[in-house]
């Protein structure tokens, strides 16, 4: 007669069985003719002798079916996390990373909070943040937000109306070419909205100058060697 797979018996039952193995082997039967007597493997008797030496007969005891329920963050951790990532760079809060990867998140939250996540479930929580892996843009720290938005709403409209008056062109000017500042990973954000990492906005190298009208006039020149701005004679 086929003895029944002890896997699928209840777990209440797998408990009575292992003991009565153990037992059994305890009183001086092999492990061989054991594992024969209870169905089972012998080396699934084995493993349960070590279990016994190890932890004694509690080591025997009913466990928990299937995969261990993963830490959960709560409604303020799960918050302060969003934070974290939204208002700040890995490196900015201590972490030695520089984007906001699914090992960084992962990073902060077992330093934070003592729990330590798969990087899977930590995707998952990304995910239900509504975040999504993206290229970062890159603005410079030196750049002051006031200036700018005073140049836009005083200073350019009066440059307009000028270039207006004299037949003029405006043209936007770049230099462009190999630079210190090019990203290559994608950093993990709100959806739609594209992290920021800080950085300098001085470039090591630039073999290319440009400009662009608002009309979408395109001027371009590309050259070896530094570009040096000259004044020009009037």
């Amino acid at each position: 007669m086929k003895l029944k797979d002890a896997r699928s018996l209840t777990s209440q039952a797998q408990e009575a069985l292992r003991k009565r193995a153990v037992q059994a082997v305890l009183s001086g039967m092999t492990m061989t003719r054991a594992a024969k007597v209870f169905g089972v493997a012998r080396g699934t008797v084995s493993g349960w002798m070590k279990q016994y030496a190890v932890e004694g007969e509690r080591g025997l005891n009913r466990r928990q079916r299937g995969r261990p329920p993963a830490p959960r963050l709560s409604g303020q951790r799960a918050a302060a996390l969003k934070r974290a990532i939204t208002q700040h760079c890995p490196d900015e809060i201590g972490l030695p990373y520089a984007l906001w990867t699914r090992e960084a998140v992962g990073a902060l939250i077992r330093e934070r909070f003592g729990m330590t996540l798969s990087v899977w479930t930590v995707g998952r929580y990304l995910r239900s943040f509504g975040f999504t892996p993206q290229k970062p843009a890159r603005r410079a720290f030196e750049q002051d937000p006031k200036a700018v938005e005073h140049w836009l709403t005083e200073e350019y409209p009066a440059i307009r109306r000028q270039a207006h008056a004299e037949g003029a062109e405006i043209h936007w000017g770049d230099e462009m070419g190999l630079r210190s500042d090019h990203q290559a990973g994608r950093s993990w954000g709100k959806r739609g909205q594209t992290p920021v990492v800080p950085g300098t906005g001085k470039r090591f190298r630039c073999n290319v100058i440009s400009s662009l009208t608002p009309h979408g006039t395109l001027r371009f020149r590309v050259f070896e060697g530094r570009f040096n701005l000259r004044p020009v004679d009037t």
